[in-house]
């Protein structure tokens, strides 16, 4: 099995908002989120162009045997005293998960020897078990924060490779 992460460029902006739908689905349940009079959910257009225009934020897609398995949303830190990157936003296709895929995503993207920022909501099981559970496995210093920040329920992780 081949993974690659690939940059995207803005015109691929509507392929993502397309795979963003499938995500807010997925989270639906514990955000509690509704769909819009047109039958999707809500995309925050102007914070997904953010990922084409601000300097250190990028949108990559997964891909698996050359087919889009998903996609990564990296960000600079707002808060630089905690890291200078945020892991923001992971999400794969339930076709390629429990494959060790996101494990390998995760992994070699914090261990590029910058501070990191790795969120995850408690609601959120599935991805609250994973971050945990591959955090605990990488071979550097990995801190939990106290609190939720501005979100409750959400767990902060500071990874040093």
């Amino acid at each position: 099995m081949s993974i690659e992460l690939t940059p995207t460029c803005a015109e691929q902006q509507p392929l993502l908002a397309n795979l963003y739908q499938f995500y807010a689905y997925e989270s639906s349940d514990w955000e509690q989120e509704d769909i819009e009079v047109d039958g999707r959910f809500y995309v925050h257009e102007a914070h997904l162009q953010r990922y084409w225009q601000d300097p250190g934020w990028s949108a990559q897609l997964i891909l698996v045997d050359g087919f889009i398995a998903g996609f990564l949303l990296l960000e600079t830190c707002e808060d630089q005293g905690i890291a200078t990157m945020e892991f923001a936003d992971l999400f794969l296709l339930k076709k390629y998960r429990r494959q060790g895929i996101g494990r390998a995503v995760l992994q070699q993207t914090v261990s590029n020897g910058r501070r990191w920022l790795v969120c995850c909501y408690r609601q959120d099981e599935l991805a609250s078990r994973f971050c945990r559970q591959v955090l605990g496995e990488l071979p550097c210093k990995v801190r939990e924060l106290d609190g939720d920040g501005d979100e409750p329920g959400l767990q902060r992780f500071v990874v040093q490779a």
